[in-house]
């Protein structure tokens, strides 16, 4: 199944060529070598796993104005035309569907160790560094604030309200980012996400400072 990995990974670079910074290919990439990792020390089927990494953000639904379809029925079209096994495109599918946090009160509809492997993958994504320079890039491609005292965290969005919320960039990693060390799913996950939740922290408390003219 290589030829297929190298074709699935040529189709998903050619539609996230003009994407944004934080779900571009190199998100992709970052996620796939996160599962591939996970994916070590769970049993698993691996193909599902490449796959559901591979094409888990083909078209994020934030950028299809909400619509959570274009992705799913993206994926389902592409591995229909490679000949992949019906079974393998429908939980391939499940994993598109399910992988999101959609504002942290949803409640994923299908399980399987494969989506637990790629959804920590992806979630590792939003942690530590690499997660502190996309929460801002995303920022900046909304026009939102960088941190505005005035307005506090909502942590109990709906999936709607957490589409639509124009909040200032800080206020994601109370909404979203630092509940990620306490969902995720696997032993590998948990233990990298640990130390990148640390990360996150400790900028946190420099931000502050910096913010309020503190030596």
């Amino acid at each position: 199944m290589t030829n297929l990995i190298d074709i699935t990974i040529a189709f998903v670079k050619a539609q996230l060529a003009q994407a944004e910074g934080g779900h571009d290919w190199f998100h992709i990439e970052r996620v796939y070598n996160n599962a591939m990792l996970i994916a070590e020390g769970e049993e698993c089927d691996l193909l599902v796993v490449q796959l559901g990494a591979l094409l888990h953000d083909i078209a994020d639904s934030k950028f299809h104005d909400g619509d959570e379809t274009v992705g799913p029925t993206l994926a389902w079209r592409f591995l229909s035309a490679q000949g992949v096994a019906e079974d393998t495109i429908i939980h391939v599918v499940n994993i598109i569907e399910n992988i999101s946090f959609k504002g942290g009160n949803f409640e994923r509809k299908f399980d399987s160790a494969e989506l637990d492997i790629v959804q920590d993958a992806d979630r590792l994504d939003a942690l530590g560094a690499i997660g502190i320079a996309r929460a801002f890039n995303y920022g900046g491609f909304k026009n939102r604030a960088l941190y505005d005292p005035a307005i506090p965290p909502n942590l109990t969005m709906d999936k709607e309200e957490y589409k639509k919320t124009t909040a200032p960039t800080i206020n994601h990693f109370y909404e979203k980012l630092l509940l990620l060390r306490e969902r995720m799913n696997t032993t590998t996950g948990k233990q990298i996400a640990e130390a990148r939740h640390q990360y996150m922290e400790a900028f946190l408390e420099q931000f502050y400072g910096e913010w309020k003219g503190e030596r």
